[in-house]
């Protein structure tokens, strides 16, 4: 419910409003420590503009690996594919090209969280590189995949020596309209054209 809310820009006194809940309520629920009833669920639920299953599955982890040699490639007619990953709900999806250079000296700065909720999903085109949070990065080769947290600072880094090329998709969640508001201005690229 947390990471709801704090997506929608919501604080907790916002969204007890908006539930018709007492802010101690959802202070509780938050907190784990709640026992909501049926009726609350569905009062949040609405007041999060998000189906009630949201509030009570439990969150997937969030980094997943694909080794290019562990993939499974399906056969068609005339192809070959491979699904990366799966990205759902709606929001912003950006999808970039990147060339990453080498940092012999470590002076390189870690890259600014994006909005809460965003995540990255990364492809090594060619080179080895070191990517991710800045306090689990993973080490991937050409062919390898990775999903990971975009909202807390990462790090892109070639390890050859030279120049890496990598594919990002950034999925940034949808804000709900008059919910408090996320700057969903690109989050590589500048300003949307």
């Amino acid at each position: 419910m947390r990471l709801l809310r704090e997506q929608r820009g919501l604080s907790l006194a916002e969204l007890a409003r908006q539930a018709g809940l007492a802010k101690q309520t959802l202070s509780k629920l938050e907190q784990g420590t709640g026992n909501p009833t049926v009726d609350t669920l569905f009062s949040i639920a609405t007041a999060l503009g998000v189906p009630v299953t949201r509030l009570v599955a439990e969150r997937e982890q969030v980094m997943a690996v694909q080794r290019a040699d562990e993939v499974v490639w399906r056969q068609h007619e005339g192809y070959e594919s491979r699904s990366l990953d799966h990205v759902y709900g709606s929001g912003v999806i950006e999808n970039y090209l990147v060339r990453v250079a080498s940092d012999p000296r470590g002076t390189r700065k870690p890259s600014e969280p994006h909005p809460v909720g965003t995540l990255e999903h990364l492809y090594v085109i060619s080179g080895r590189v070191r990517v991710g949070p800045v306090d689990s990065p993973v080490e991937l080769s050409a062919g390898d995949f990775v999903r990971y947290p975009g909202d807390r600072p990462h790090i892109y880094e070639s390890l050859d020596g030279g120049e890496s090329l990598i594919h990002i998709v950034v999925s940034v969640p949808r804000v709900q309209p008059g919910t408090g508001g996320t700057n969903l201005a690109r989050t590589h690229g500048g300003d949307p054209e």
